[in-house]
């Protein structure tokens, strides 16, 4: 190996120029790719085909309708929606809506089918016909009936008539990305219409479509904002630290050809980015300076000792090559690990990056070398009290202050891990998004004034053709849906027998006693009958009832809920129906939110799995490079423990783990490795070459590496700080609690790691082998 890397380093400085050619072509062949970049709107994108939950509500929906929702709230700002100009304003926007791209379904308090009898017929009209022409005793019956209507209160008004809703239901195909951008387009058009014609109205725009679409706009935000200024910070951390303007303009071209690669080879390959891989640049970014910084601060202080500029430049490579070709693979395989999580979104993520870690590895020993033979360098002498002092100090207080230092960091260890008792596994989709976002303003105010934004629904069967209208089957579903009006944070149950229970009223020429369910099958299947052929074009029934019958929709509305709210209360029911219902009712809970609420839990488990294996890879690795059982399991205390500590920081500080928060794990498991084996590396190279003991080794890896590990982690650090800056929080706390982890795995290799490594040596008395 010691011949290898010292013909490697000659060998590149000597086909410099050839070097440099085929990194630029291979450079341009690959980022090529970037231009089948595309940006996916779809938030179901982060559940896998194989997802139970996303089956089940791929069968409702192909049983009934798929809901796609385009929400406008209406608040007037007099406090009351039942006025003429209120209702006016609801019906225009009600008729406007339908010609939203693919509508395919508008809700309103003013359209909503009204039933009443007379004489001996049943009537079906929209509720507010010509809200202008309306008297005040109309408008009050208006009220009346709009805020004792079950299936509208908590849904479609507010309880005490102060907000509503316009609901327009979407059926795009979801054959064109560019289907959610035009709907979402073109409501935001009308919004703007509608808030210049009726000043005294707030209006508000959210739903699923709209969230949809914020997930790419996210993206495309973080894609603006996040990677311009990865590139200032990173080109003042890297100037700052290495003090020459050559070597800060081949970092930066470094940097910049590993991001092209990892996002062009994403785009040969056909990635689709998300809200969640969109930060991949950033992290390609980051993560490629740690090699440069490496091989450029061997060179200046081979240069500082005399050596000649090329004579320096393969001396490092010599030094580092083995290290540095350590840290890129356990970094990609950490990466890689994340192939295993359950939101594809990561998977992409890992990926990307891992291919980004192993460019960035080829450019940093091929292509960095030969261009720092070609460009002007100079190295310029250390000032006093400058970072190299800092580390010899470093060295000497932790050998010297051994034992207080390994028991004092053991200490902080077990404490900060401690703090992972507290943790909670909850998500928000909702509050993903930054409430610089006026979807998250919107739909905030929505579940503050007017209904849940949480969904979770049922199909429940009947158990025959036509056994909806069975009154034991109708019975039961009632029972159901008042055991969930039961439940705390539950704003609305919508069920088929508020509409049987209606009409058998309407019937009985609309008699309150019979607010109830048909006494028999016959009576319950011509009231239905009856209803759905007086109901209007797009208003039928179709989103509740199946074709033959047989089955029912019952949806159940929350109100901020947390995920682990929901998978309790969805247990719950699955308990109820178990005990209250026939078989073939029983069911499963299913929608957006309870795929949501499970896939965290299960992202974690998987996750945590990954990691462990991609930890038992890594170690493999390091024994065989280190070429010593001892020192690669003694690297597994400073690589693990960090993201322990990390995460018992987190469970101190905040308490809730979501989604982005599940990957962390392995996501940093590789990147923390790095600064572990670029010590232990100068620490063997000492005992090897120099034949230098324990305390010596450890000076002498503080004295050659320090520097390089600190600048590093200040990369590091700064670049996923800036991550932290995304408006969308799945990005932004996986930024910030990455950034935490290898804060804390350099204070781990700066004080726990040389005592460790000592420590371990006076117990075997022995060289390492």
């Amino acid at each position: 190996m010691h011949d290898f890397e010292a013909a490697f380093g000659a060998w590149v400085v000597r086909h410099r120029w050839w070097l440099i050619a085929a990194t630029i072509l291979l450079v341009l062949a690959s980022a090529s790719g970037a231009q089948y970049l595309t940006i996916n709107n779809d938030n179901r994108v982060f559940f896998s085909e194989d997802n139970p939950q996303l089956q089940a509500l791929e069968a409702l929906e192909n049983t009934y309708t798929k809901e796609q929702i385009v929400l406008f709230a209406i608040a007037p700002k007099n406090g009351n929606v039942f006025t003429r100009q209120t209702l006016a304003a609801i019906e225009e926007l009600t008729e406007a809506s339908w010609q939203i791209p693919y509508s395919a379904r508008v809700d309103s308090i003013t359209n909503f089918q009204h039933t009443r009898a007379e004489e001996d017929d049943l009537i079906v009209e929209n509720l507010v016909n010509d809200a202008m022409s309306l008297s005040d005793a109309d408008l009050q019956r208006v009220r009346a009936i709009a805020l004792s209507e079950p299936l509208l209160v908590n849904r479609m008004i507010s309880p005490t008539g102060h907000v509503t809703g316009v609901s327009i239901n979407c059926l795009y195909p979801g054959e064109s990305l560019e289907e959610v951008p035009s709907i979402a387009s073109f409501s935001r058009r009308m919004l703007s219409e509608f808030r210049a014609k009726y000043p005294g109205i707030d209006f508000y725009l959210t739903g699923g479509v709209m969230l949809d679409n914020a997930f790419a706009e996210a993206g495309a935000d973080d894609l603006a904002t996040l990677v311009p200024i990865m590139f200032l910070v990173l080109l003042v951390v890297t100037g700052l630290a290495l003090r020459s303007f050559a070597g800060t303009f081949a970092t930066f071209i470094v940097i910049l050809f590993s991001m092209a690669t990892g996002m062009g080879l994403a785009g040969w390959l056909g990635i689709s980015l998300t809200a969640a891989s969109v930060g991949a640049p950033t992290i390609i970014l980051t993560l490629a300076v740690a090699d440069s910084v490496h091989i450029l601060s061997t060179v200046f202080q081979q240069m500082g000792a005399g050596k000649a500029r090329l004579d320096a430049i393969a001396e490092s490579l010599r030094i580092n090559v083995q290290p540095v070709f350590l840290t890129s693979v356990t970094t990609a395989i950490g990466f890689l690990s994340m192939n295993f999580s359950e939101a594809p979104p990561f998977r992409d993520l890992g990926n990307i990056v891992a291919m980004g870690v192993l460019a960035a590895l080829v450019y940093s020993v091929f292509f960095l070398p030969s261009l720092l033979a070609i460009l002007p360098l100079k190295v310029r002498a250390m000032p006093k009290g400058s970072e190299r002092q800092h580390c010899r100090w470093l060295a000497s207080f932790v050998i010297v202050r051994r034992k207080q230092v390994f028991w004092g960091s053991l200490a902080i260890v077990a404490v900060l891990t401690a703090g992972i008792a507290r943790i909670e596994l909850d998500d928000d989709w909702v509050a993903y998004f930054s409430e610089r976002y006026d979807i998250r303003k919107a739909t905030d105010f929505v579940q503050r004034e007017l209904t849940g934004f949480d969904l979770i629904e049922y199909s429940l069967e009947s158990g025959e053709s036509g056994g909806i209208s069975e009154p034991d089957y109708l019975a039961r579903v009632e029972a159901f849906a008042d055991w969930f009006r039961g439940q705390p944070r539950v704003t609305h149950v919508n069920s088929l027998t508020e509409i049987m229970k209606r009409l058998n009223m309407n019937m009985h020429g609309d008699d309150e006693a019979y607010y109830r369910i048909p006494d028999s099958r016959e009576l319950a299947a011509q009231y239905l009958l009856l209803y759905e052929l007086s109901l209007p074009f797009g208003l039928d029934l179709n989103n509740q009832i199946n074709v033959d019958k047989s089955s029912s929709r019952m949806s159940v509305m929350l109100r901020v809920s947390s995920t682990t709210e929901q998978r309790e209360l969805e247990a719950k029911a699955r308990a109820w129906l178990k005990a209250n219902a026939p078989e073939h009712m029983f069911t499963y809970g299913t929608g957006l939110t309870m795929i949501w609420a499970h896939l965290s839990q299960r992202n974690i488990n998987t996750m945590l799995l990954s990691a462990m294996g991609a930890l038992v890879l890594i170690s493999i690795i390091l024994i065989f490079a280190l070429g010593s059982i001892r020192l690669g399991l003694v690297s597994l205390v400073p690589n693990l423990a960090p993201a322990f500590m990390a995460f018992g920081l987190w469970g101190m500080a905040v308490g809730q783990v979501g989604l982005g928060l599940s990957v962390v794990v392995a996501m940093t498991l590789g990147i923390v490795v790095d600064d572990t084996v670029h010590f232990i590396s100068k620490y063997l190279r000492a005992h090897r070459e120099h034949n230098m003991p324990p305390p010596e080794a450890i000076r002498y890896a503080f004295h050659t590496v320090g520097t390089a590990m600190w600048v590093t982690t200040a990369a590091l650090v700064a670049g996923f700080m800036v991550l932290a800056l995304s408006g969308f929080r799945m990005n932004a706390d996986m930024g910030l609690l990455s950034a935490v982890t290898i804060l804390l795995a350099l204070a781990l290799d700066f004080l726990f790691l040389p005592t460790l490594l000592m420590k371990t040596y006076r117990k075997r008395r022995r060289e390492p082998s």
